[in-house]
């Protein structure tokens, strides 16, 4: 087989399993946006209501996913060996538009189950590095057999109006290829890409790093088996409460109010005349009219009125509340996010409530951070320094602390650790949305300010007081004891 052959098979093999993950892609995409199908609704039911609630949906799905990825916020990088955060490493994060994209890209990976990162070298200069991240729907990554790290191949499909375009990464080699897009369906074969190349550009392309230059970021991965999504949960109790919600407001709009039926009596009916005002039949008239103008009138002396209460729909609201104290229970989501019951609730309780969220953040921020040190560690290889490569993949990733306080306890609870001999820059650290480039602003002026006391302090009079023109030079206050 030849090389072309043989990247042509790579692709066919992970196209599949790419094609295999779309429809729980295309699903919990859906359900995070609110698309919902009214499921565990009887055919009777839909019957009756006519499709009146496929558009309608009350979405947790995306609370349960926000309340986690509006915590995941990297704030800095610290290399190994490191003693403070590294102001070139969070330059290059920033440059790469990866602050905004990295939020972009937790949420994906949390709906989705994986998100990814590409890194190669910028077209233009070929040394600064390009860091991407990218959909679960166009990426995939192989492995080595036997091993969850050891990455053999990964591939990039996307598409035009007019082509597919895909781009397989080897450890020696790019490939990159096209198709027409009519042709997909019919199986149409990927031949060597020439639309939208570069100039100068081949469609093959050596790959100088030697290891494939796509991580993949996995959420809630596992020892064997697929990662899962957050939404994965949800899908059951999300379903549930819509047709609850359904059946709510379809009892709301029928019994809502009190019903009354007239017993011992014939359907009223109305006579049918033709053209020259003669009786030709009678006709039942519609009880719509009686509904709509809460009007009745009764022949039949052996007629009776009788009536029912209203429903009460609190039955609804009690199943409800507690199918969504459910979902809070399973995902770890607290309670007054769902619920927004939260009156005269202290910060220790508030603490408490929060911290199974906490924790599943910070579970979430470890994973992330294996991915996003790996792609840093690429970037270092594509800029040629292998020190600093070396120094990520043993680094530290900075986050946000996904516990939220009010800044009065930050600050009270920094100046307790500092009161326990906590340098200021590891202080500088900890306070939420300082980056590395802030805390080096800082140490300067600190250090300039210390210059300003050193100097101020050497203008002083021997002695060290200022002393009243009476008491004279290098005199004490007349109200301070000299010693």
């Amino acid at each position: 087989m030849s090389a072309l052959d043989e990247a042509l098979a790579t692709i066919r093999s992970m196209e599949a399993v790419l094609n295999a993950r779309q429809p729980a892609i295309k699903r919990n995409d859906a359900y995070y946006r609110g698309d919902h199908p009214l499921l565990f609704a009887s055919p009777e039911f839909e019957q009756a209501t006519g499709g009146l609630f496929e558009n309608f949906s009350d979405n947790w799905c995306g609370v349960v996913v926000d309340s986690v990825a509006e915590r995941l916020s990297v704030t800095g990088f610290r290399l190994a060996g490191g003693e403070t955060a590294d102001a070139e490493a969070m330059e290059l994060w920033q440059s790469n538009g990866l602050d905004a994209d990295s939020g972009l890209a937790f949420v994906d990976t949390l709906v989705t189950a994986r998100s990814f990162i590409s890194v190669w070298a910028d077209d233009e200069d070929g040394k600064a590095p390009q860091i991407t991240f990218e959909h679960a729907s166009q990426v995939i990554v192989g492995y080595e057999p036997g091993s969850r790290r050891k990455r053999k191949a990964a591939l990039k499909r996307w598409a035009d109006d007019t082509y597919q375009y895909a781009t397989l990464y080897l450890p020696t080699h790019v490939l990159k290829f096209q198709r027409r897009a009519q042709t997909v369906d019919t199986g149409g074969m990927w031949t060597e890409r020439t639309v939208g190349l570069p100039a100068g550009q081949s469609w093959e392309m050596p790959n100088p790093l030697g290891i494939v230059p796509v991580v993949e970021a996995q959420n809630r991965p596992r020892l064997v088996g697929e990662p899962q999504s957050e939404i994965d949960t949800v899908l059951p109790i999300q379903d549930a409460i819509n047709t609850l919600w359904a059946h709510l407001l379809t009892a709301s709009d029928y019994l809502a109010f009190p019903q009354r039926v007239i017993l011992g009596m014939d359907r009223p009916t109305r006579d049918l005349v033709d053209e020259a005002g003669n009786v030709v039949g009678t006709e039942h008239v519609p009880l719509s009219k009686f509904r709509a103008d809460r009007i009745a009138w009764l022949e039949d002396p052996e007629a009776r009125i009788d009536a029912w209460a209203a429903a009460s729909l609190d039955n609804y609201t009690s199943v409800i509340e507690v199918a969504v104290r459910h979902l809070a229970a399973q995902t770890r989501t607290p309670p007054h996010y769902l619920l927004g019951q939260m009156v005269n609730i202290s910060a220790e309780a508030l603490t408490a409530a929060e911290s199974g969220l906490v924790a599943k953040v910070r579970e979430r921020q470890t994973y992330a951070a294996e991915a996003i040190r790996e792609a840093m560690r690429l970037a270092a290889l594509v800029a040629g320094n292998k020190d600093r490569a070396e120094g990520f993949a043993k680094g530290t990733v900075l986050w946000r602390d996904p516990q939220f306080r009010a800044e009065a306890q930050y600050a009270d609870a920094l100046s307790k650790y500092k009161s326990i001999g906590v340098p200021d820059e590891a202080l500088w650290e900890r306070i939420p949305g300082v980056t590395p480039p802030e805390i080096e602003r800082w140490k300067t002026m600190q250090a300039a300010q210390r210059e300003a006391d050193m100097a101020a302090f050497a203008l002083k009079p021997v002695g060290g007081f200022g002393g009243d023109e009476e008491d004279g030079p290098g005199k004490p206050p007349a109200n301070v004891d000299g010693g």
